[in-house]
């Protein structure tokens, strides 16, 4: 059985609200098969998923490539600067 301390032993800090939405959104497309990048960004708009940066549009894959890329950026600076477990 996993430690319950190390739990969110990857997180550099705590998800925000849009990213804890896009999580979710996320599991729900892959649970049903769509996998390609291009369908999932697809669902992401057909779902309404706001974006964690807060910029809007629609997704596309560049788009979710970029959002994506954000988030593991700001993660990474946030172990530079916290170290890890959140």
């Amino acid at each position: 059985m996993q430690d319950p301390a190390l739990r969110n032993q990857s997180r550099g800090r705590p998800l925000t609200e849009l990213e804890t939405a896009l999580a979710a959104d996320l599991e729900e497309i892959y649970a049903r098969g769509v996998h390609d990048f291009e369908k999932v960004a697809a669902e992401l708009n057909d779902k309404g998923t706001k974006r964690p940066s807060g910029e809007t549009g629609p997704w596309s894959l560049a788009v979710f490539e970029a959002e994506l890329k954000a988030i593991n950026a700001s993660h990474d600076a946030a172990h530079a600067e916290h170290g890890i477990g959140a």
